[in-house]
This record gives structure tokens, sequence and C-alpha cells, in this order.
């Protein structure tokens, strides 16, 4: 059972350590925390989405997603803010949680090139529609830090084959539920593949089945090993590495 710090001013009780809330049984590195916003919290970040201005959205096929502060452009990051919403409570909370007890000052971006997340990536993912398994690249610190609002669903953790082919059926699953924090690093980041199926229902959800069963805020609600998904928004922090200050943006946008 992960020991947690309680606080008094209506935020979550975080875990005393990420060591605490990590993802026994995958390859190292993950962790999970059940309740890293509170649901006033996660109402107030689902309406400043939904405020953006149109122009943020790019429309996909089957779902929408948002970029801030803007898109990547050959894998560089125009030097410039998130906005404060995306900062607070988000990142000073990253930031608090030490890895382990013993590195009070530690925290898991405190290796990344800027010492924090400089980009989110807003992903809408509505009922029946997921995203194919993939890499996330090379353009970030191998350290990625999901916020799931809104709805739960299971994020499949694939693996090649020897012949350097997808295997399609996920070596591990992991069920992220609302208001929860997904981190994950080194080697499921570099080496393993992660997607979301294009199904209405997740199913087959037991401790047996499920890598971070231990972890979630209620399973008892999953007793049944089903869970019927809703619109589930994802906010997922990443400290890109290359980053082009303001005076040489236009240089670099020419090389486009």
């Amino acid at each position: 059972m992960a020991a947690y710090t309680g606080m008094d001013n209506g935020s979550p009780a975080l875990p005393r350590s990420l060591e605490d809330v990590r993802i026994t049984g995958l390859p190292p590195v993950a962790f999970y925390i059940s309740d890293f916003i509170t649901a006033e919290e996660e109402k107030i970040l689902l309406a400043k989405i939904a405020a953006a201005p149109k122009p943020r959205w790019k429309q996909l096929t089957h779902r929408r997603l948002q970029t801030w502060p803007s898109d990547l452009v050959n894998n560089k990051l125009v030097d410039a803010p998130l906005p404060v919403w995306l900062q607070e409570p988000v990142i000073s909370r990253l930031k608090s949680i030490p890895i382990s007890r013993d590195q009070a000052s530690s925290h898991v971006f405190c290796d990344s090139p800027h010492g924090a997340p400089n980009h989110v990536l807003v992903n809408e993912y509505p009922p029946g529609i997921g995203i194919m398994p993939h890499k996330d690249g090379s353009a970030y610190h191998p350290v990625v830090c999901t916020v799931s609002l809104g709805g739960s669903l299971c994020l499949n953790i694939h693996k090649t084959k020897v012949d350097g082919t997808l295997d399609t059926e996920p070596i591990w699953r992991i069920l992220q539920e609302p208001r929860s924090l997904l981190i994950t690093s080194a080697d499921l980041y570099t080496e393993y593949l992660h997607g979301i199926a294009d199904i209405a229902e997740d199913i087959g959800l037991s401790e047996h089945s499920i890598a971070n069963w231990g972890l979630l805020r209620d399973s008892a609600s999953f007793a049944e090993g089903r869970s019927q998904r809703l619109t589930r928004t994802s906010l997922t922090y990443r400290d890109v590495m290359s980053v082009a200050r303001l005076g040489n943006k236009f240089s670099f946008l020419q090389k486009r």
C-alpha cells in the first residue's frame, strides 16, 4: 500500500515518493497516482480546454487535439511559456514528488534539459476511438506524464517481434482512471510501443490483466471486468530537448 502525505489546502493526498506508486511487473520505470488532481481541478481543466480558440484544435479523422505552446518544427520547439492553466497545478505537483524518500530534492524531470515539461499535447478520445501503437520519438526527453480527464480507458503496451514487426497483442495493459497521473520512462519509452484500442468498452479487466490494478482508486468498480468508455481527454506533458529562442524563430522555420 502506498504511503500518502495529506494536504489541507484542497489538494489531493500525494504519495511521499514515486517509488511508493511504482507499477511493479513492468520494465522500469512507470508510476501511477490515481488521484493526482481533484474533481474540481478536473472540471476547470476541461472548461479551459473547451474554451480554447477554434484554431487551437487540430481535427483528425476520428478525434481532435491541441498542442501547447505550439507544434514542433524539425523536432524543435519555439521558446514560449505554457499557459498558466497547464502549469498549475500539474507541473508544480510533478516537481513536488521526490523519486524516492532518500532523494528528497529529486523529481521525475530533474535530469531533463529544462528541468520541467515545456510541451503539452491535449488529446480527446471519444468512445470507440483510440490510437495506433507508436513510440513518441527522439524529440523528447524520455519521460512522459499523462493526466487523464473525463473517462477511463486502457493503455496497451506492445513489443516488436524478432522480425521487427509489431506484436498486435499487448504485452501489458494499464488502466487510466479520471484524475490520474501515469508516468512512463526509460525502457518503457525507448523499447516499447503504446496505443489505445478502437473499442467502446474495455473488457477482461482484473488483477491478472491490469498492471496497475493494486494502485487503482477504486478497483471494485471494475470487479465485473468491464469498463464502458466515456469521452476521455488526456494531457501529455513532456520536455522537448531542442528549443529555439525567439530571436532565432524565423531562421529555423525557414528550414521547413
